[in-house]
């Protein structure tokens, strides 16, 4: 087989892929994470977040995390807690080393937890 032919053969389908991931790629939304409160906890081993996610047109939403201190939310954070509206959860650690939240009465929960990463939450 010719070094043409070949060269062909091995361009041309990795071109097609990446013009289809390119194009496929816009089509998605971009998700934007917003910060609203963060409580770094008692022994500095994790930072409580609480943020809202918004991938395109999507309805409130208000979410909390623990991440490792001073570093950033990811974009596909995993949340331990998801409330489709936008509230205040007023998080705090408590003095055993708990994450507190404060629920808003009559939101939807969309997930919660009863502990993330060995840290017990409590719900008020």
């Amino acid at each position: 087989m010719s070094p043409a032919i070949l060269l062909a053969l091995t361009l041309g389908p990795a071109l097609a892929i990446g013009m289809t991931l390119w194009f496929v790629n816009d089509l998605l939304p971009e998700c934007v994470v917003t910060e609203h409160q963060r409580v770094t906890a008692p022994d500095g081993e994790f930072d409580l977040v609480t943020f809202s996610r918004a991938c395109g047109p999507t309805e409130p939403n208000i979410q909390a995390v623990l991440v490792p201190p001073g570093e950033e939310v990811p974009f596909d954070a995993a949340s331990f807690l998801s409330i489709g509206a936008e509230a205040d959860l007023q998080p705090r650690w408590d003095g055993y080393g708990n994450v507190e939240l404060t629920l808003p009465q009559g939101a939807e929960i969309l997930r919660q937890d009863p502990s993330v990463a060995g840290v017990e939450v409590i719900y008020r």
